[in-house]
């Protein structure tokens, strides 16, 4: 069976089909075109679909979805057997969801921490009972960057460094700008990672997004780092898994 999933997310747009739960195809796009979602749905056998959107903007998409495919309304209320305890699961942010369903479907009866460090960085744990209480949002290196230079007179925009970038010591200005926003983001996330960690030192720490890469080569000397598992697919994952589930149901 091929799925066609996409994130819609506030950065780019992250398109994959999988057979199975095997990816087969990705790409990551800044806008989300028609004209690419009908090549895909020439190009592969697809059966089911859905999205997840930070906007509710993707209506010819869907209505292309919906015509060629078994297509899913992707909510919240859609739940594999999860114990969700968030207080407000409307305004739960999809993306969220779906990573959560993703690490319940793929490390059953596991105790998972969730890292997306993307444009915010978001943090959430799924317990070994499949207890879900929520988590917590923070800022992510980009907006931290752009924040100090938006609300002060005199400090300079600093673009993010690549992954492999070393955290430079604040000699100056510039790199001591740097040195706050890299350092204190690896410690705000090492902090995070600590708490569930000290509780339980065999939770599954899964981190996804695109700073993913520099958080990994940042947290190698933690205690945790061993614990630590990149899924850089993690949303599109929990999508398929979305859409495996509903089949079930229907059937």
């Amino acid at each position: 069976m091929h799925n066609l999933v996409i994130d819609v997310g506030n950065t780019n747009s992250k398109i994959a089909v999988f057979k199975s739960r095997t990816l087969v195809s990705f790409e990551s796009v800044p806008k989300l075109d028609p004209r690419r979602i009908a090549d895909l749905l020439v190009a592969y056998p697809i059966e089911g679909a859905t999205i997840s959107s930070v906007n509710e903007e993707e209506v010819e998409v869907k209505e292309l979805l919906r015509a060629h495919s078994r297509y899913i309304e992707f909510s919240t209320h859609i739940n594999p057997g999860i114990k969700n305890n968030y207080k407000t699961p409307d305004t739960l942010g999809l993306d969220r969801w779906a990573k959560v369903i993703a690490a319940y479907r793929l490390y059953p009866g596991e105790a998972c921490f969730i890292i997306d460090a993307g444009t915010c960085i978001t943090y959430d744990l799924l317990q070994g009972d499949a207890g879900y209480d929520g988590g917590c949002i923070s800022l992510g290196l980009q907006m931290r960057f752009q924040a100090l230079n938006h609300y002060t007179e005199r400090l300079p925009l600093v673009e993010k460094p690549g992954a492999d970038a070393a955290i430079p010591e604040g000699v100056n200005t510039f790199t001591a700008i740097q040195q706050g926003v890299l350092q204190g983001a690896v410690y705000e996330v090492a902090g995070f990672i600590n708490r569930p960690y000290t509780n339980n030192n065999k939770i599954k720490v899964l981190i996804t997004g695109g700073d993913a890469p520099f958080f990994l080569n940042q947290l190698k000397g933690y205690k945790f780092a061993g614990q630590v598992i990149h899924e850089p697919y993690l949303v599109l994952k929990g999508l398929n898994e979305v859409i495996a589930f509903e089949y079930v149901q229907k059937n």
